[in-house]
């Protein structure tokens, strides 16, 4: 798993296109403020795991950068291009689901951007230390 967080002044998306078929369809678009953004890539290779173990060991990253930049709102991103390897996309799902809840039962307000559209970003990102963090998880 390949991600990579940024602190956000403000973050919104607007869907642009749909890139799989069996996706929901969606028009609009969100806004966030003072936010973490994780940009996550789950790989093929995650799937030789059980699914609870990568979710705790994403949850457990994205709550330490978030604590690092003194923050409760946490946005979690589909983003198939920080490593040629691709989980499939049940198993994916499955990671950002379970994140999510884990994430929230965790006191932390939490979004996902659509899954399976390519979308217009916006973004400003802090320069601060630890604004800007990329693991291999």
């Amino acid at each position: 798993m390949k991600v990579l967080v940024m602190y956000v002044d403000e973050f919104s998306y607007t869907p642009a296109q749909k890139n799989l078929d069996s996706a929901e369809e969606i028009t609009e678009g969100a806004s966030f403020t003072d936010s973490v953004l994780a940009f996550i890539q789950i790989e093929k290779t995650d799937e030789d795991n059980d699914v609870k173990s990568r979710e705790k060991k994403l949850v457990n990253h994205l709550k330490w950068t978030a604590r690092k930049n003194n923050c409760t709102k946490i946005i979690l991103h589909s983003f198939a291009h920080l490593s040629d390897s691709k989980a499939s996309v049940e198993f994916t799902r499955e990671v950002f689901d379970l994140a999510e809840k884990r994430l929230q039962n965790g006191g932390y307000t939490t979004a996902q951007t659509p899954f399976g559209y390519f979308l217009d970003l916006q973004l400003k990102a802090s320069g601060h230390s630890l604004a800007r963090i990329w693991a291999t998880l």
